[in-house]
């Protein structure tokens, strides 16, 4: 029996606003690092919603309820690609995507009621601020923070370069 265990994976926050058109522009860079190096890198979303969203805080909480129903990325990922409709259509939109996914969407809609994900939603806020988020999207692996609000340009090349630095590390 051998006493070596498998390293940890990298951990990758990405933290966002669901109604961000710049969070909606990175999804293929999280994708292409979904794809690049799969179970070696855990991916978290990290919600940071922003005041001039008006929909991005109800829209993290439809995220979790969505990751309580096990369908966290799919979730995500459907909703990045309609952040334009969320803006337009509010909450209703919320609700379409979870349909469209097959989720329970009366669920959705106690869930957003009830409120019962305002504390992850308030906790990563609070979180990333006490990190110095700003904007989004905003990842941060390893102990570097890198700002995806700003420019998108060659931020892939460089979470890539931390990435393989730090599974380097692990041996």
């Amino acid at each position: 029996m051998s006493d070596s265990t498998p390293a940890a994976p990298v951990v990758l926050d990405v933290w966002c606003d669901l109604e961000c058109p710049d969070c909606h522009r990175a999804l293929g860079d999280v994708r292409a690092l979904r794809a690049r190096y799969g179970d070696r890198v855990e991916i978290r979303l990290r919600h940071f919603p922003l005041e001039k969203h008006k929909y991005a805080y109800a829209a993290a909480q439809a995220a979790e309820e969505a990751a309580a129903q096990g369908q966290d990325w799919p979730y995500v990922e459907a909703l990045l690609a309609r952040t334009e409709d969320l803006g337009k259509g509010g909450e209703p939109v919320l609700l379409d995507v979870a349909r469209e996914l097959g989720l329970d969407a009366e669920e959705f809609d106690t869930a957003l009621v009830d409120g019962r994900h305002l504390l992850i939603v308030d906790a990563d806020q609070a979180e990333g601020k006490a990190i110095g988020v700003t904007g989004t999207p905003t990842y941060v692996v390893g102990d570097e923070r890198l700002d995806g609000g700003k420019s998108q340009e060659g931020l892939r090349e460089r979470i890539e370069e931390i990435v393989d630095r730090l599974l380097a590390a692990q041996g």
